[in-house]
């Protein structure tokens, strides 16, 4: 399954977290064009990763 941007407004919590530069510059290559924004597009990212992790178990 392909990662897609959309459009997305809910309930939040502001947190703070730090990013790479670089990782920072291509999330905003990746956001040209879009009416998404910085934060959404973490957001659905986080989703995604989270909807599509590999169970793992810790004996």
């Amino acid at each position: 399954m392909a990662f897609k941007i959309r459009p997305n407004k809910k309930e939040s919590e502001n947190k703070t977290i730090r990013f790479p530069v670089p990782l920072i510059e291509r999330i905003n290559q990746a956001l040209i064009g879009t009416d998404v924004s910085f934060s959404s597009f973490v957001i659905q990212a986080c989703e995604f990763a989270l909807d599509n992790m590999e169970d793992t178990q810790v004996d």
